[in-house]
C-alpha cells in the first residue's frame, strides 16, 4: 500500500495520530526534501530510511516505488508541507499506482489552501483551487481566461518574489476584486492582509504565501445599464484591425473603465 501523507505546514505539532502511526509503520518513506522531512520525523522518534523524491526525479522514482511495492512494501509520499499532489509532485506516482491497480490512500491533514481560504474571510461556501500562475506571458493569459468568469473564490500559490507582478497580472483581468494575501500560515508570524486586488498596501514580503481572491460576483455577469452592442462593435472593430481578441479586451477595458471579465463576458458572444 502507498501512502500520502499530509504534513504540518509550520507548527510541528499540526499533525495527525494516524500519520505518525502510519509513518512509524511503514517500510520506507519518500521525501520532497528528505533534509526537511528529517526534522518532523526526528521530533516524533520516527526512524525510517528515507528517500527523495521530488519534481526531477518523479518519472523515475515513481517506477523504483512501484517495484517496491510489488515486492510487498508498504510506503509512504511526503511534500515538504502540506498535502501531496496539491501544487506538489506526486501524480505520476498516482496515476502509475491506478495503472498498476495497486491500492492507494491519503492520510489527511493540513492544506495552505484551505487555511488560507477560512482565514481569507471571503466566501468559503464554494471555491476553485487554482495554484500558481505559469510563468510564461501566453500561457499565463491562456491559464487565467479559465478563471475570469469563476464565480467561486480563487485560491492562488504565489512565490515571495513574484507577490507584486502576478497581483498586477490578476487585477488586470479579474478587476476590482477583494482578496487577501496569508502569509506564514500556522507559524510564528502568520498574517492576513485583506485588501482590494487595485490597491495593495504595504507588506512584509517574506516568507510563504497563499492568495485568496473573491470570485466573479453573479451581478457582475450582467453588463446591466452597459451597452453591449456598443461593446461589441469596439471590439470587432478592434479585432477587425488586427489586435488579437485577448489585447483587444485590455484595451477596451481600459478605454472604458471597465473590468476585463465584463469585456470577456460579451466577447464570447462574438
Amino acid at each position: 500500500m502507498l501512502y500520502f501523507i499530509a504534513t504540518p505546514i509550520g507548527n510541528l505539532k499540526e499533525i495527525t495520530y494516524a500519520a505518525i502511526e502510519m509513518l512509524k509503520n511503514v517500510d520506507c518513506i519518500y521525501a520532497e526534501n528528505p533534509r526537511h522531512s528529517l526534522v518532523l520525523l526526528n521530533a516524533y522518534n520516527i526512524q525510517k530510511p528515507v528517500f527523495e523524491y521530488n519534481k526531477h526525479t518523479e518519472q523515475q522514482k515513481s517506477v523504483e516505488i512501484i517495484d517496491k511495492l510489488k515486492s510487498g512494501q508498504s510506503i509512504a509520499l511526503l511534500s515538504d508541507a502540506g498535502t501531496p499532489l496539491i501544487s506538489d509532485p506526486g501524480d505520476v506516482l498516482r496515476q502509475l499506482l491506478i495503472t498498476h491497480n495497486i491500492p492507494f490512500t491519503l492520510i489527511g491533514g493540513t492544506c495552505a489552501a484551505i487555511n488560507a481560504l477560512i482565514l481569507s474571510g471571503l466566501n468559503a461556501a464554494s471555491f476553485c483551487m487554482a495554484g500558481f500562475l505559469p510563468t510564461q506571458k501566453k500561457q499565463r493569459e491562456d491559464f487565467i481566461e479559465k478563471f475570469v468568469t469563476v464565480q467561486a473564490t480563487l485560491i492562488f500559490y504565489i512565490a515571495v518574489h513574484d507577490i507584486k507582478k502576478d497581483i498586477a497580472f490578476l487585477k488586470e483581468y479579474l478587476g476590482k476584486r477583494k482578496a487577501a494575501l496569508v502569509r506564514e500560515i500556522s507559524k510564528k508570524f502568520e498574517q492576513v492582509i485583506r485588501f482590494n486586488l487595485s490597491e495593495l498596501p504595504d507588506f512584509t514580503q517574506k516568507g510563504e504565501f497563499v492568495l485568496v481572491v473573491e470570485g466573479l460576483k453573479a451581478t457582475e455577469q450582467s453588463t446591466g445599464d452597459i451597452d453591449k452592442s456598443d461593446i461589441k462593435t469596439r471590439l470587432q472593430a478592434l479585432i477587425s484591425a488586427g489586435i488579437d481578441k485577448k489585447q483587444a479586451i485590455k484595451l477596451l477595458s481600459a478605454q472604458l473603465n471597465l473590468s476585463k471579465s465584463i469585456i470577456y463576458n460579451v466577447s464570447i458572444e462574438l
